[in-house]
């Protein structure tokens, strides 16, 4: 695949994290010269600064994932994550992504 065919990447982690300082996403997102918008998920909220990501409820679970952006609109990138496949508060396709991450470490 080459690099100008993806859409779209997501991470597991946060693309702002306040005003004028990035998260993960968001130095990916410059490294790749932004070409390529990014979609963090994550399990925790950062501080209180709601205006970089957007509460999501997945799966009937009380606890939120946390969607962040840049290169894409928040709104549309929290449908997608929102259709992603899965039952429970992670999709599945993340759940077996950090199953398979976490076994390459141990």
């Amino acid at each position: 695949m080459k690099l100008e065919e993806i859409e779209a990447i997501v991470i597991d982690g946060y693309t702002i994290l306040e005003e004028n300082k990035l998260g993960l996403g968001g130095h990916l997102y410059e490294k790749l010269d932004r070409k390529i918008p990014i979609i963090g998920i994550v399990k925790s909220q950062y501080q209180s600064n709601t205006a970089n990501y957007k509460a999501l409820l997945r799966g009937g679970s009380i606890r939120p994932l946390y969607i962040s952006v840049i290169g894409i609109d928040l709104d549309k990138a929290y449908e997608h994550i929102q259709s992603m496949h899965g039952n429970f508060r992670m999709p599945t396709l993340l759940q077996l992504v950090d199953t398979k991450t976490k076994a390459e470490k141990g």
